[in-house]
């Protein structure tokens, strides 16, 4: 009888974290990015060849031309990267930060 509480809390608290994971996954990022601010000429050309990339039909292809477009890939994302203008945190630096104001105030 003493579990039947702990059980009951599993459930909800499982069952409140599963809706979110589900809304999370349907998010498009390339479509948020176009969507929020201008996006330079540059930024949307190497969007359209990782598209093209994609869209591609990769069977035909010879191991030397998979990897060069493997290449190709890695570069065009690494550029993206480079281009970002914004600042990202890693989860634990948010956690340290959060930390150590709850510390300071």
């Amino acid at each position: 009888m003493k579990k039947l509480p702990v059980y009951l809390m599993m459930m909800v608290l499982s069952l409140s974290i599963l809706p979110s994971t589900i809304f999370a996954a349907e998010k498009n990022t390339t479509a948020i990015t176009a969507n929020t601010k201008e996006v330079p000429a540059e930024v949307k050309v190497m969007y359209n060849r990782l598209e093209e990339i994609k869209t591609m039909d990769k069977s035909s292809l010879t191991s030397v031309e998979k990897k060069e477009l493997r290449k190709e890939v890695r570069a065009i994302k690494a550029n993206l990267k480079s281009t970002g203008n914004g600042v990202y945190f890693s989860v634990g630096a948010i956690i340290i930060i959060i930390l150590l104001l709850i510390l300071l105030l």
